[in-house]
């Protein structure tokens, strides 16, 4: 193409505004072309954020005017991902749907059907991949430091004992609650690092006083390699525990605490700044087995990397950054683990 392709945001909520603006802004080949949304406070950030961007008043408008965008990316509440992302696909326009592209495997599979029956290219904003630690992690999976592994323990431990009244991901009815929100990001990367997966437990609470969605789950899956993930979400975590603890049989990784592009990005911070995405030394895990433990460094968080994947596949033709076809199995697992939740059973996939 002849400039930066042109992007259209559907929603400028936090995700909109802290995970998908700001990088989209900081991509070459990407341009933000407009922003949609309704809301009269957010229509005022968005002017004030990207005074360059059109700011829309709903998606249809996007779909009437689809030959000034190269590219919609839908960060709206978890319900409507589905409908949005058929109506971009029907008006022939590439998508970037914000996980979880749909509230169960088979609302997943039909539309990443018809996008691949229409032609349209299609990814899931899966930005956990990109995390320093997970990064590291998978590193050392591969470069053999760790041997042969057998336990991945991953946790998004939150400390939110209230319920946020009003909150969309506190509702029910938006496909809300933690395990479709963090679990996703869990149950993706365990995935990525292991493989299908043969067997699901699951423990899915809701804890809280007066809260309507799942605030506390536990999953323990069996990969067809042999790996066990445990992977807990929780918003009573008065403690955190560790992000990542994953054994080998020559040597284990532990790291604390979150990646801290999120942080930085809620702070007004550029992708590609100086010292984005790093961690201090202080904030390195450790490495090795017994008394032979050691700091080692983590790797850079790299959030603007799925977007330079999405201005490759689009310019060139190299694969989507996240197969969608990923999100398929993931839902998989969490439809799975709601089913085990409900029978105290193990369910096999």
């Amino acid at each position: 193409m002849a400039g930066p392709l042109r992007v259209a945001l559907v929603g400028y909520g936090t995700g909109g505004a802290y995970f998908h603006a700001p990088l989209i802004a900081a991509v070459e080949g990407l341009r933000l072309a407009a922003v949609v949304t309704g809301n009269p406070t957010r229509r005022a950030q968005v002017q004030r954020d990207h005074p360059d961007a059109l700011v829309l008043a709903k998606p249809a408008d996007v779909w009437a005017d689809r030959d000034a965008f190269d590219l919609v990316v839908i960060t709206t509440p978890n319900a409507t991902h589905v409908s949005l992302a058929t109506e971009a696909i029907d008006a022939r326009l590439p998508v970037v749907v914000d996980k979880p592209i749909a509230a169960d495997a088979g609302e997943a599979r039909a539309l990443v059907n018809r996008a691949e029956a229409t032609g349209v290219p299609l990814t899931v904003y899966q930005n956990r991949r990109w995390d320093g630690d997970f990064r590291t992690l998978s590193r050392l999976l591969s470069d053999g430091s760790l041997g042969r592994p057998v336990r991945l323990e991953s946790r998004f431990d939150r400390w939110r004992p209230t319920v946020a009244e009003g909150a969309w991901k506190e509702q029910p009815d938006n496909a809300g609650g933690i395990l479709l929100d963090l679990g996703t990001h869990l149950v993706d990367q365990a995935l990525v690092l292991f493989g299908p997966v043969r067997s699901v437990y699951a423990e899915i609470d809701a804890r809280r006083p007066g809260a309507a969605v799942d605030d506390d789950v536990f999953l323990a899956l069996t990969h067809h390699s042999g790996v066990h993930s445990h992977l807990w979400a929780s918003t009573l975590a008065g403690q955190l525990g560790p992000r990542f603890r994953l054994l080998g049989d020559s040597a284990a990784y532990v790291t604390w605490g979150t990646d801290p592009q999120e942080a930085a990005l809620r702070a007004g911070r550029k992708p590609g700044s100086p010292g984005f995405g790093d961690r201090p030394a202080a904030e390195w895990g450790t490495l090795g087995a017994g008394d032979a433990v050691r700091p080692y460094r983590t790797l850079s968080g790299e959030y603007a990397r799925f977007y330079e994947g999405v201005v490759a596949a689009l310019t060139t033709g190299a694969p989507m950054p996240v197969d969608p076809r990923d999100a398929v199995s993931t839902l998989t697992v969490l439809d799975a683990a709601r089913e085990s939740a409900a029978s105290r059973s193990i369910v096999d996939i």
